[in-house]
């Protein structure tokens, strides 16, 4: 496929007087979005200091703004950082700081989170200010020009997970973006009179890789939701007659919880592309809506991609292309394929689950000044996903979880996905998340946090009647909870579960002694008997069974 710049994409929309934009009773046309990209553009290359690193950091809600500045971006040969509007305080200064931020441009709800804040050398532009008004106007005569824009130009600093330590900057050219955008339009068919819905956060890769770049690849419309909202998807959806939208799968389990309407089929959707919806899920919501939900997998740096194809098995991710493995982590050497029974439980789960690997040509592009998080995915000439796979005997791939989601039970390795597929099957959950808490001794006890009504009975009784729930798989512990937590991605905030373990937070926690299988609820007087540790000080602190001062 022939090299393209995202820049020269921006520039084919001028004279396109399409409608193309629409946020919030604000409708832009194609051509107006190209207007707007190139006064950006030009007031961008005035503001950059000479001889600075050419980012800009982004602090806003999926407002018309967002895709506008990144248009802009491209013109200018200029990068954007996208920042994550639920940091805080230094952690939010270092993220501006580390990417080399110049410009920032925000909004006045977001201003506050930038007070107080050290940051030497940065401007902040604040959108819808008479300030910023007249800094725009003298360009906007503005034309887009991409004849300078390459292909290798940067366009993106995006932040990747922090739960193991600072979110690290992945990067992506004009050209990585701009393939990927043809790539999914191609793959599912992008019309220029579709309309994608993007009601993720545009600070983060999954809205912008799999949703705004294939719009602006085909010249389909785009409609922004500032921030999503389950209860206001269907009424969006068939307001801008959006046909494709992305998701991850926490924000598919908030939209079929909302009341069922016996209309909800009358919309316009063609299929939404997401991962880690569940297989209930997806056919709950093609049941409900009458939209196919495409599961992928593509690592957020894009060192690797699965894609879903027809004959797909159920529960699969896609078949493996070549160069990707299944890797021990500990030895570099392939897995056995996985085997299932009949039923669909994978027999030899802790043989079978390893570490995804891409062998072949890799897309990824590393991490803005950050040579150690580079040599951890960059290892002995592959790229390392950092994400649990088992594949077939015919080549399919199932995803297992991230690999900090690995749990050891009784000398068995368990993987997390697998055993949130099955209990969410349990008619009283809404969400369920399963990590590893310590176990006293050695290794680690399963953990569950639902979301829903629970029986404990009731509970019990599903457990036993699941065909494909393996001796190790049932939670010791569960934890109910009125709302899962949610990073700002809408992804289950597992760090912070994990944190949390048993004790250490504020919800009912049941539990079942070893050897039964009646849940009752912990008590403090529990952790006299069977959870008292015996790993020393230290294992206490990781239970959170010392007194709570919080």
């Amino acid at each position: 496929m022939e090299s393209t710049s995202i820049a020269e994409l921006v520039a084919a929309r001028w004279g396109d007087h399409r409608p193309g934009l629409w946020c919030e009773g604000r409708a832009l046309t194609h051509h107006e979005v190209a207007v707007g990209a190139a006064a950006r553009a030009a007031l961008l290359e005035d503001l950059l200091p000479t001889g600075a690193e050419p980012h800009i950091g982004v602090l806003l809600d999926n407002t018309p703004e967002f895709p506008l500045w990144l248009a802009g971006a491209s013109l200018a040969r200029a990068a954007v950082a996208g920042i994550n509007p639920t940091r805080r305080g230094p952690e939010l200064a270092r993220d501006i700081l580390h990417t080399e931020c110049r410009v920032i441009v925000t909004e006045p709800r977001q201003l506050p989170l930038l007070r107080g804040l050290d940051l030497p050398g940065v401007r902040i532009l604040v959108t819808g200010s008479p300030e910023y008004d007249a800094l725009l106007a003298p360009y906007a005569d503005a034309r887009p020009d991409a004849s300078r824009a390459t292909p290798r130009d940067r366009l993106l600093l995006y932040f990747t997970s922090g739960s193991t330590g600072a979110p690290k900057a992945a990067i992506c050219t004009q050209g990585r973006l701009a393939a990927a955008g043809r790539s999914l339009a191609e793959q599912f068919r992008v019309r220029p009179d579709d309309v994608h819905y993007i009601c993720m956060p545009m600070f983060h890769g999954n809205a912008v890789i799999a949703d705004w770049a294939p719009a602006l690849a085909t010249g389909a419309g785009v409609a922004l939701r500032r921030r999503f909202s389950a209860s206001g998807f269907l009424d969006d959806v068939r307001q801008y007659g959006a046909t494709y939208f992305t998701y991850v799968g926490r924000a598919i389990q908030y939209v079929l919880a909302t009341e069922p309407r016996p209309d909800d089929r009358d919309n316009p959707l063609r299929l939404g592309f997401g991962t880690e919806a569940g297989a209930a899920d997806v056919a709950a919501f093609e049941r409900r809506f009458g939209v196919r939900l495409v599961e992928g997998y593509g690592s957020s740096e894009g060192g690797a991609a699965v894609q879903w194809s027809p004959g797909t098995p159920a529960g699969a991710v896609g078949r493996a292309t070549p160069g990707l493995v299944v890797l021990d982590p500990e030895t570099g050497r392939e897995r056995p394929v996985a085997r299932f029974d009949a039923g669909g439980r994978l027999l030899n789960g802790d043989q079978a689950i390893g570490e995804l690997v891409n062998r072949g040509p890799s897309p990824f592009e590393g991490y803005w000044r950050n040579p150690g998080a580079e040599a951890e995915r960059r290892r002995d000439g592959a790229y390392w996903t950092g994400d649990l796979f088992c594949k077939d005997a015919d080549g399919y791939l199932y995803f297992a979880g991230r690999a900090d989601d690995r749990l050891r039970v009784d000398g068995e390795n368990l993987a997390a996905a697998m055993i949130e597929n099955i209990l969410a099957r349990y008619e009283g959950a809404s969400a369920v998340a399963v990590y590893a808490v310590p176990d006293p001794v050695t290794g680690d006890q399963v953990m569950a946090a639902l979301a829903g009504a629970f029986d404990p009975d009731g509970f019990t009784a599903f457990l036993r009647a699941q065909p494909d729930l393996g001796t190790k798989m049932a939670p010791r512990f569960v934890r109910v909870v009125d709302r899962m937590p949610v990073t700002a991605t809408n992804k289950i905030h597992r760090a912070l579960l994990r944190r949390e373990g048993v004790r250490c937070c504020p919800d009912p926690v049941w539990w079942r002694p070893p050897g039964e299988w009646a849940y009752r609820l912990l008590t403090p007087g529990d952790a006299e008997g069977p959870l008292a540790p015996t790993r020393g000080p230290s294992y206490v602190r990781r239970q959170g069974l010392e007194p709570r001062t919080r």
